[in-house]
């Protein structure tokens, strides 16, 4: 795994896009500067969406990221630059991904109509398995 290889092979774009495409958990460890190359983020994103996280703040507000990242896992909008949390594609992708992104979009998208309609359609909330009785 990334996290264990030296330092020049964090900086190595080929064995990033290697590790990353493998399993996007792994931009966590790759170098900075690969951190906020587009390309090595938008295949960390696809894999796991959640590794927004780890990309630079330049990437997280790039609307064509995020769109990846909240497709793959509507909680990667948690990690999306402020903007992005009120464009209404983007928080809809991530509701129709996992309707409890809803609590990370933009409050003025709380209400919108088309993205409460697509949230009651999704699965319930995390945690609300275990209130139910069987």
């Amino acid at each position: 795994m990334l996290n264990d290889a030296v330092a020049s092979l964090k900086s190595d774009k080929g064995v990033v896009l290697a590790a990353v495409t493998n399993d996007g958990r792994a931009l966590e460890y790759a170098d900075a500067s690969l951190k906020s190359d587009k390309q090595v983020v938008l295949a960390a994103v696809t894999k796991y969406g959640r590794a927004l996280e780890y990309a630079d703040a330049s990437l997280k507000s790039d609307r064509d990221v995020v769109l990846a990242a909240v497709v793959q896992d509507g909680w990667a909008l948690q990690f999306a630059d402020g903007n992005l949390k009120s464009d209404k594609d983007v928080v809809l992708a991530a509701v129709t991904q996992g309707g409890s992104a809803l609590e990370y979009a933009d409050a003025s998208l709380k209400s919108d109509k088309d993205i409460l309609t697509v949230h009651s359609g999704t699965s319930p909330t995390r945690g609300s398995e275990e209130s139910r009785t069987f």
